[in-house]
């Protein structure tokens, strides 16, 4: 073989090698409830060439840092509104790039039942993020335990109440520890992903949250420059095709019995970033 041929031959060999070398794609999360939610995805990807790697961390805060950082790729733990506080805090350029499901913010106990049985003195447990705390004041708020002032506006704090039918405490505590904390309190409002964790399920709630505001809506998020890089843009695609699919529907549906309820698939966050 002439030499011009032998160098040919070895770009053309080098081109399939990396044509056929699996894309990885790091998707942090929080709660290791995503690693079984997420492995209908991982299997569609990997047909694609696409190696989806689940990143696991303890804490609402670090996903985002990571991401912005670029430790990983994309994430997908949080709602909206805990997004956007975490935009305009921290200044992020970040964006969302599908919307997965809404769940509720229950309120879990295990010493009783019913919310009769709360009594003066006992502790509430919440979230001590500004977010997830605003939500659960409003569950403590529905479920007639505290009134809010009017005009309290969408994320509440201990502030905006005005009245309680019962004397109890509120103690503000990190999301992940409440479920740890029940012995030690009447009842706590705990996030879906730490609920499961601790092997909660939905009907276990001593009062179940009625918020389906879109505010509330899960999502995943990429880094915002990465949007305009085209071969990154293809893979983010890919990735949510396989999320926002039929075969999920259904595994959300059998696992989770309601817990994880798919919304928003249609909006097509990703068409506008298409050139």
């Amino acid at each position: 073989m002439t030499k011009k041929f032998v160098v040919a031959l070895a770009l053309v060999l080098a081109f399939a090698l990396s044509a056929s070398a699996a894309v990885t794609v790091r998707l942090g999360v929080t709660g290791s409830v995503y690693d079984e939610m997420w492995q209908p995805v991982k299997e569609a990807l990997a047909k694609e060439g696409i190696n989806l790697e689940v990143i696991q961390f303890t804490d609402y805060v670090t996903p985002n840092r990571a991401l912005a950082d670029g430790d990983i790729d994309l994430n997908g733990f949080q709602h909206r509104i805990y997004f956007a506080d975490e935009l305009e805090s921290r200044g992020y350029k970040l964006t969302n790039i599908a919307n997965t499901f809404v769940v509720p913010l229950n309120l879990y106990s295990i010493k009783i039942k019913t919310l009769d049985e709360i009594k003066d003195g006992d502790v509430i447990a919440i979230p001590n993020d500004p977010t997830n705390g605003g939500r659960a004041i409003k569950v403590l708020a529905t479920s007639g335990l505290i009134t809010l002032r009017e005009g309290a506006g969408f994320n509440p704090t201990k502030e905006d109440i005005v009245s309680y039918s019962k004397k109890i405490t509120i103690q503000e505590l990190a999301a992940n520890t409440i479920p740890s904390a029940l012995p030690d309190v009447a009842a706590g409002v705990i996030n879906d992903t730490y609920a499961l964790d601790y092997g909660l399920k939905a009907s276990d709630a001593v009062y179940a949250d009625q918020a389906r505001e879109k505010e509330y809506w899960n999502l995943i998020a990429a880094r915002t420059a990465d949007l305009e890089d085209a071969e990154k843009l293809a893979v983010y695609i890919k990735v949510v095709d396989a999320y926002q699919s039929e075969v999920m529907k259904a595994h959300l549906s059998k696992l989770y019995g309601g817990f994880f309820r798919p919304v928003g698939w249609e909006e097509g966050l990703l068409t506008p970033f298409i050139k």
